[in-house]
């Protein structure tokens, strides 16, 4: 918040106050809750973890509504919750309909929360603050995305910090890109944030698409795409010169195998039926596979106007997501790669019933536990699909908006598909009831799902 005060300072607008009034009421409510647990000890049990990473998402999303209300910029607790939880799930989905009419220092907040969510609260801590959290390797699984957990250092909080600096040099290089291509630097800092953390919040209501620029598109393609790779992957391959190893490993190989194949189909589509040439139908094509995919929702074109079988694809990128140790969302494409072999395997075994089939990926044979796990996960995103988007058509949002409205929440992609809400536009139409369990979807998602299911499971609050 000091950095968006700054902000606000700088361009002298009215947001100045609001900010220094959050900040100082952020800043007593931490003192007095480590006034409240000065006696506490600094353990964490598994127990624990769980109920500390999510208060700690839905408490921070809470302050963060502070400067929208205190500036009157959004009027109710329910709009400012849903847009701070969407911007620290990095979700990007807004209910704001005019966001160049909010001032730069707000502006700056929308886009700083993506950036410090897109590799988790929790993880932005353990990385500055290790000795403030005991057990930060049960609170960093709690919050960690992907089925697969690759450890860069044997010290879990040196291996935070060189995630961090891959971070840090993804985003640095796209807002020097983005200022050598014409975007401004206020607007190169802010699309630059939400690109790394793909997340999708924008300074324009036309998103990207304001600039009519194919070199913005393809470098905004390129840096989402790459923050939609693993992150441990990316430091193998580029700090340690292992090119090899990333054209090696399943999950990449099954990623960019499906941005093409989507790719290619969508852009036949619009050649044939919308009749783009083939330049535009390719960077348009790529640009939107690439952003549901990676779950950052930027758009360079209005994809309400596209072919209705283009949308099926675009769901099924909300769905499936980029990878696992990304910045992006969905079910993962490392789960995608498991399910395709559970399958695989499971055609042999109904051939050789006596046969032991191990599933192996990247070399390494995945135990019994983490497949159960797997199927779990797969079943129960799919069930909390179904049973909220049932309600969200019974509040009387239509099919169409109430399945992908899901699937976005959900995937943490921001835009939906439909004929009430369009992919560019704003999430505002939507009842209060809808609004808060999309907010609890966006967190859902974000944290995986059994990390914040499991708290409310009555066993979890048994004593044992």
């Amino acid at each position: 918040m000091v950095w968006c005060l700054l902000m606000a300072l700088y361009f002298g607008e009215d947001d100045t106050l609001p900010f220094a009034i959050s900040i100082v009421v952020t800043i007593l409510a931490g003192i007095g809750l480590r006034y409240v647990g000065r006696k506490a000890d600094n353990i964490l049990s598994r127990r624990d973890s769980f109920l500390v990473v999510t208060l700690v998402w839905v408490v921070f999303s809470a302050f963060g509504t502070m400067p929208f209300l205190l500036g009157g910029y959004l009027h109710s607790f329910t709009d400012a919750f849903f847009e701070t939880m969407s911007g620290f799930t990095t979700t990007g989905a807004t209910i704001i309909d005019n966001v160049e009419a909010l001032p730069h220092g707000i502006l700056f907040w929308r886009s700083m929360t993506q950036w410090i969510g897109g590799l988790g609260i929790v993880f932005f801590t353990v990385a500055l603050l290790p000795s403030l959290v005991g057990g930060s390797t049960k609170v960093f699984a709690a919050e960690s995305t992907g089925p697969i957990k690759t450890k860069l250092h044997p010290k879990l909080s040196m291996g935070a910090r060189w995630i961090w600096i891959v971070y840090l040099v993804i985003t640095f290089s796209c807002m020097s890109c983005y200022m050598i291509f014409g975007m401004n630097w206020f607007e190169a800092i802010n699309y630059s944030m939400t690109t790394s953390a793909t997340g999708g919040f924008a300074v324009n209501n036309s998103s990207t698409l304001s600039f009519q620029s194919p070199a913005l598109d393809y470098t905004t393609t390129f840096f989402c795409f790459i923050s939609g790779v693993n992150f441990t992957l990316l430091y193998f391959t580029v700090a340690k010169l292992k090119f090899k190893e990333l054209w090696k490993d399943s999950e990449f190989q099954f990623y960019c195998l499906l941005v093409l194949i989507f790719t290619v189909f969508i852009m036949a589509e619009l050649v044939v039926r919308n009749h783009y040439d083939l330049e535009h139908a390719f960077r348009s094509s790529i640009f939107q596979v690439v952003s549901f995919i990676t779950t950052t929702g930027l758009f360079n074109d209005d994809a309400a106007k596209w072919p209705h079988v283009t949308w099926v694809v675009l769901s099924i990128c909300m769905f499936i997501g980029a990878c696992s140790g990304s910045t992006s969302g969905g079910l993962k494409c490392m789960r995608g790669v498991m399910l395709t072999k559970v399958m695989k395997n499971e055609i042999h075994q109904r051939l050789h019933p006596n046969a032991v089939l191990p599933l192996k990926i990247n070399g390494n044979n995945i135990p019994i536990n983490q497949r159960v796990s797997l199927l779990a996960f797969f079943t129960t995103y799919l069930l909390l699909l179904l049973i909220i988007a049932f309600i969200m058509i019974a509040v009387g949002i239509d099919n169409t908006n109430a399945i992908t409205i899901c699937l976005s929440s959900l995937g943490n992609v921001g835009p939906t598909l439909g004929l009430e809400i369009g992919p560019t536009m704003s999430w505002s139409i939507l009842p209060d009831v809808a609004k808060w369990l999309c907010s609890f979807m966006m967190l859902v998602g974000r944290l995986e799902i059994f990390t914040v299911l499991v708290i409310l499971t009555p066993s979890f609050w048994t004593k044992i």
